[in-house]
């Protein structure tokens, strides 16, 4: 099934024989360090631009009714964020991924996306719609 929006990603994870754990890293888009002229340009436009890890957080998708609720809570914590990056991690055994596992793997994720790997991950915008990053 192809994942466009976060509906499909929840029901797609309800649907998994395993527990899951939803892995979320909020980015948010700034400036690289000494932009040119055209990059600064664009940036202003609302184009280009680094997405920097801001916020992190793992549920399980038990815990989330839709990304309005997703949204809301990010807010309560006062960080800012343009596109949220999502992995899951499932369970083994009928067991849920342990809280440690899901702080490791949301780790693994931060540095990958801090590299400019963001293709393991969907990619959604504040509105619960995929988007194409690149």
């Amino acid at each position: 099934m192809a994942i466009t929006n976060f509906s499909d990603l929840l029901n797609e994870a309800r649907l998994q024989p395993d527990a899951q754990r939803l892995l979320f890293v909020f980015t948010r888009a700034e400036l690289p360090d000494n932009p040119t002229a055209e990059q600064r340009e664009r940036f202003e436009q609302g184009e280009g631009g680094v997405l920097t890890p801001a916020l992190c957080v793992d549920k399980a998708p038990e815990e989330l009714t839709d990304m309005t609720g997703l949204v809301t809570e990010s807010q309560n914590t006062g960080v800012e964020w343009d596109i949220v990056f999502v992995g899951a991690l499932s369970g083994q055994g009928g067991e849920a991924p342990s809280a440690e596992q899901a702080e490791a793997q949301l780790e693994r994720m931060v540095e990958s996306l801090k590299m400019g790997n963001v293709d393991a991950f969907l990619a959604l915008d504040r509105r619960g719609e995929a988007v194409s990053i690149g």
